[in-house]
């Protein structure tokens, strides 16, 4: 029996509706690169007994009186030719709020930030490869938390919100300083444009070792570094001296929850520059001890708890929906955009089961255009290459080089390719 859902948009998920416009919409790219050609026949079925397994996939957003919901959809997505990532791409896709194309040896899943994070869309892009090997190659898959067996039934915990278990508790809303934030000839509103940079873990780890420092520590600082370059180069940097990275943070590795729909926070690391940069190795220091304290489980449930509690007031829940729209847009702009100057996303390294190992070669993560600020970046590990993507809505590319250039002093070999990744056409 097919699952049907109506589920009112959770905590994260209101701003990507009300924010949404004809030139902005919160999209982000999956790939799986396969070895073969992809056969649309069988990734259409396998498409189809994916979507059964998770279906907050089968979904499409509803406007309510008061907020916003996913409804179940009484149709199966079809797979789609390639595009590049388009603002508007969804609207036109059957209702659905993603679309999953083939492309040469690529499954490419694009997704409507209000159906999942990317540890949602993660799980469905990899569930769907396992289906899809699995039907192709005649293999069997040994499933886990990522690779989902399709046959099973749905579970509950993957449609829940999670935000509700914040629900009632004392929180206070974070306070920060408007950032500073890269500047240039903007590009049109359908385009994208990325940098595709490719290195080696253990060139990563290496540079680490012995020092308690993470990946995302290290590549955080080293975007930190780019940042100083840019506003070393600015003539009007005096105005803006705060450079933040904003660092998406998953919330299953801190607090219980199975949901494939929205359950992350965020948290800004950065520094004053007013009276002077600092080494990389003050960066490194910085970052990390920052990410440590905000991390605290402690930390982040109060930032959490305020925002829920927002949602919770009676007050606010009986305005209805087209004000809160402009409401929620306007605290986001104000509270959300302004406090960052960057941002960047890593989904860490993925660990395929044994039986798909031999038929994947690369993934790859991609994150859609921004609406406050220049760009944003984005990275996944797989079989001991990181890929990092970092996408911008302006002409200029000097920020990109500048942290292409911090990994390179640092050891690390990058490769690097220039690639146009918008289109008017989706």
């Amino acid at each position: 029996m097919e699952t049907k859902l109506s589920l009112r948009l959770d905590n994260a998920s209101n701003i990507y509706p009300a924010s949404l416009t004809k030139r902005y919409a919160s999209i982000y790219r999956l790939s799986v690169t396969l070895a073969e050609p992809i056969n649309v026949n069988i990734l259409q079925q396998a498409l189809v007994n994916t979507v059964k397994r998770i279906p907050t996939f089968g979904c499409t957003l509803k406007n309510g009186f008061f907020w916003w919901y996913l409804t179940t959809l009484d149709k199966m997505p079809v797979v789609s030719k390639y595009t590049g990532i388009g603002v508007r791409g969804f609207r036109f896709h059957g209702g659905f709020l993603f679309k999953v194309m083939a492309d040469g040896n690529r499954i490419v899943l694009d997704v409507f930030h209000a159906i999942a994070d990317g540890h949602g869309g993660q799980t469905f892009l990899l569930t769907l490869a396992g289906e899809y090997i699995k039907m192709r190659y005649r293999t069997t898959i040994s499933y886990d938390s990522l690779v989902l067996d399709p046959a099973e039934a749905p579970k509950t915990s993957e449609t829940d919100d999670s935000f509700r278990n914040f629900s009632g508790k004392k929180g206070a809303l974070e306070q920060d300083e408007t950032a500073y934030h890269i500047r240039g000839k903007k590009i049109c509103c359908q385009a994208l444009k990325g940098e595709r940079l490719e290195f080696s873990a253990a060139d990563i780890k290496a540079a680490v070792a012995g020092t308690g420092y993470t990946v995302t520590d290290f590549l955080a600082a080293a975007m930190l570094d780019a940042l100083q370059q840019e506003h070393k180069h600015n003539r009007r940097r005096h105005k803006r001296n705060n450079l933040k990275i904003n660092v998406p943070v998953d919330l299953r590795r801190l607090f219980e929850g199975e949901t494939l729909r929205n359950y992350s926070s965020y948290v800004n690391l950065g520094v004053d520059v007013s009276n002077g940069y600092y080494s990389f190795e003050e960066l490194l220091h910085i970052v990390s001890a920052q990410k440590a304290l905000k991390t605290l489980p402690s930390e982040l449930e109060k930032k959490i708890a305020a925002n829920v509690a927002l949602e919770d007031n009676m007050a606010i829940s009986v305005i209805p929906r087209c004000i809160k729209r402009f409401a929620i847009d306007t605290i986001c702009r104000l509270k959300g955009d302004k406090l960052s100057s960057y941002t960047i996303s890593n989904l860490g390294a993925v660990k395929l089961p044994e039986q798909m190992r031999p038929y994947v070669k690369s993934m790859d993560f991609v994150l859609g255009r921004q609406r406050g600020t220049s760009g944003a970046a984005s990275c996944v590990g797989y079989d001991g290459k990181i890929v990092l993507w970092m996408t911008r809505n302006i002409v200029e590319n000097s920020f990109e080089r500048f942290f292409a250039e911090s990994l390179r002093e640092h050891g690390i070999a990058v490769e690097s390719v220039s690639e146009e990744i918008g289109t008017s056409l989706s």
